[in-house]
């Protein structure tokens, strides 16, 4: 039994001082003050629960660019990835969700039985693309980059059908799709998947009980995903009144993912001004859009691994989401709302019955966003077991 004992934070409202009291991997108490002082007793300066990263990829690559995404040696990811989990568990990251790795699914299988240390995995397995859209590497073989990629390709609403069936086989609890493309190939953003395929796609999942995830770059993409029913909004550049309208009426999350856009990437040189105007307008109207709408906000990184988007950093979400939040609302988004967009059910607060994933930090958030960082985390509670956080474990 712990005894955790301070100012708690418990995914909705401040509790200026009290106590949380963890048995087995369960919350059992929730009171003010400190009148409950049963087991290991822990006290500290913010308590509250641990933090969800909604959109990550376990990459395990060195160089952030597409072929290596595709062609970095499996092993080389599964020995980099398990570090980041533990990573991203010291950080403060108790649940993370992946849209789209080659090692994600097993992951999530060690973490549950114990095998390796870090947070919950929420994962789509393979993402659905495209034919020749961004995620396809071009310059390989078509039977090559099919075979080498970690999104199965799918053309006509049939195939993608075929493809939500493929990935659920591999195990996923989610589906991640492509409604449009990116700047992963260093050129204009392609088209991704039709109204007619993301339609069959949400029905499949939805079908099977999963949510479905749109990575949507520009208008048309975005205006698609609503159409199709999808879940969350994955970057959703291009935002403006009348998509979030619709966003806000049909209860989507928007995931903006801000942090991702902090780091350079190469494109053609043609093309750079028109990336720069769009991640222009991403940090300023499309945020001021989705803030002023009500969009149910929440913290995703698109952090892959690699050195210039490495785990356990993710806390960056956090900072840039301030600049356009109250920082009551950016700690909400990286707990009760991202749990409520992710669909789960038992963590993100700290409530009696709820899973014990909760951290316990040095310095408070609410006076200054940066004390979310790695160095101000001094313990994690993950499903009742204690770890030092990156404050600690170096001592």
């Amino acid at each position: 039994m712990i005894s955790l004992i301070g100012k708690i934070f418990d995914g909705e409202k401040i509790i200026q001082k009290g106590t949380v009291v963890i048995d087995g991997d369960k919350i059992v108490k929730v009171i003010e003050g400190e009148e409950s002082k049963e087991g290991e007793v822990i006290y500290g300066n913010f308590i509250m629960p641990g933090l969800i990263d909604t959109h990550v990829h376990f990459f395990g690559v060195d160089e952030d660019n597409l072929l290596s995404w595709n062609l970095v040696n499996e092993i080389d990811v599964a020995i980099r990835s398990t570090r980041d989990m533990e990573r991203l568990l010291r950080s403060g990251f108790t649940t993370v969700r992946d849209l789209g790795s080659k090692v994600a699914v097993n992951l999530a299988r060690l973490q549950r039985k114990g095998e390796i240390i870090g947070p919950t995995v929420i994962t789509s397995g393979y993402s659905l693309a495209i034919t020749g859209g961004n995620d396809d590497p071009k310059s390989l073989p078509i039977d090559i980059a099919q075979r080498l990629s970690y999104s199965f390709y799918c053309d006509s609403p049939y195939e993608c059908r075929k493809a939500v069936r493929m990935a659920i086989r591999q195990g996923a609890n989610v589906i991640k799709v492509y409604a449009s493309g990116a700047f992963s190939q260093g050129g204009k953003i392609m088209p991704g998947f039709s109204l007619d395929e993301l339609k069959a796609i949400v029905e499949e999942a939805h079908r099977n009980g999963l949510k479905v995830a749109s990575h949507a770059y520009g208008r048309e993409a975005i205006m698609n995903s609503i159409l199709a029913g999808v879940d969350t909004i994955e970057h959703g550049l291009g935002l403006d009144n009348e998509t979030a309208t619709l966003i806000k009426e049909k209860g989507i999350c928007y995931i903006p993912t801000l942090a991702t856009y902090e780091i350079p990437f190469e494109v053609d040189p043609t093309v750079r001004p028109f990336r720069e105007e769009l991640v222009k307008r991403h940090f300023t109207e499309d945020m001021k859009i989705a803030v002023s709408q009500g969009l149910k906000i929440a913290l995703g990184t698109d952090y892959v691994g690699s050195r210039q988007r490495p785990h356990g950093k993710n806390y960056r979400e956090a900072v840039l989401l301030s600049r356009y939040m109250p920082i009551l609302e950016v700690l909400k988004a990286g707990t009760s709302i991202a749990s409520e967009c992710l669909g789960l059910h038992n963590v993100g607060r700290i409530r009696e019955g709820y899973n014990a994933d909760v951290i316990v930090l040095n310095a408070d958030p609410l006076n200054d966003i940066e004390n979310l960082s790695p160095q101000h985390i001094m313990y994690v509670i993950k499903e009742g077991q204690k770890y030092k956080g990156y404050a600690l474990f170096n001592d």
